[in-house]
């Protein structure tokens, strides 16, 4: 089997993927251009791959593919559709993130609720040593007890990170999907959710119905005086319209780690707005990524790879 890994550096280099115990031959790259893709998985029997998109043209041109492992839970990269039919098998992987991530969203509402990147960015100047008293009260400071949080997903991470909001004094409640007839037991509607809680984090997948999920008119719903939290997938959020929310205060703050298109480009309207607002947090996709959830993730793409050549599936 020949194995071509086509974005190594999606996985932190000092953890690296266990080699599969069946005989091989293991190909690396550390990033592929879409222009490459074919020529480096020509010959490869498995792919490897975080990010490369394989469409339907792509994989017609790959006559020994017989499976992609995804390094990721999301598989918006692969035309499922197109693979089933060319006998392609997909398979990410689910599951390893359930810690890091919701410990990620309660730093990110800490770090809002405290301003404490305002304070460190002080630091960074003579402000305090210049102070007259020995602190002083530029940015406000709230508790995070008390704080009714808005969950919208209620998979692992959702529930996850609504257990460990409860233990912290936190109310919890869950948004039912946008637009729902009717509301399941243990959730709320999609608008009410937005209307009462004061930090709103976002755990549900992207699908054509939540594209866009938070936009102008979503976040015309929330208070003033809440937060916007995303660690699920950029596209949830209309960019443009957050960046002007934030501009004009119809929301407080927000904290994201998922953008639109990533690595973002320089004239992102968030990133543009980041300059200059002090009410938001941006970091660079890494929610999923402690050390504990890579090696959990490495394991069990081996794991699939090993799976697909004893099973075939």
């Amino acid at each position: 089997m020949k194995i071509v890994f086509l974005d190594s550096t999606a996985i932190p280099k000092h953890i690296p993927i266990p080699r599969p115990n069946f005989e091989h031959q293991w190909v690396e790259y550390e990033h592929t251009s879409p222009e490459q893709t074919i020529e480096r998985a020509k010959d490869a029997d498995i792919v490897i791959t975080s990010k490369v998109v394989f469409d339907r043209e792509t994989m017609k041109q790959l006559p020994n593919l017989k499976l992609i492992a995804i390094t990721a839970t999301g598989t918006n990269n692969v035309d499922l559709e197109a693979a089933k039919e060319l006998g392609i098998a997909v398979k990410n992987v689910t599951g390893y993130s359930s810690v890091t991530v919701p410990e990620h969203v309660l730093g990110l509402i800490f770090a809002l609720k405290h301003s404490l990147m305002n304070w460190y960015k002080d630091q960074l100047s003579a402000k305090w040593a210049d102070s007259k008293q020995f602190c002083y009260f530029d940015y406000p400071i709230t508790d995070v007890k008390g704080s009714t949080l808005g969950v919208v997903g209620k998979g692992n991470l959702g529930k996850e990170i609504g257990r460990l909001a409860e233990a912290l004094g936190m109310k919890v409640i869950y948004a039912e999907r946008k637009g729902a007839t009717t509301v399941r037991e243990g959730y709320l509607p999609f608008e009410q959710v937005l209307q009462e809680a004061d930090i709103v984090t976002l755990h549900c997948p992207l699908t054509p119905e939540t594209t866009n999920l938070i936009n102008a008119e979503t976040l015309k719903l929330m208070k003033p005086t809440a937060y916007l939290i995303n660690t699920g997938r950029g596209p949830l959020v209309d960019e443009k319209a957050l960046a002007e929310a934030l501009e004009n205060g119809t929301i407080a703050a927000a904290a994201l780690d998922v953008l639109v298109k990533e690595p973002l480009e320089k004239d992102n309207p968030l990133i543009q707005a980041a300059t200059r607002l002090p009410n938001l947090i941006i970091t660079p996709h890494v929610a999923w990524a402690s050390d504990g959830a890579v090696e959990i993730l490495v394991k069990k793409v081996t794991q699939n790879m090993e799976e697909f050549v004893a099973t075939g599936k």
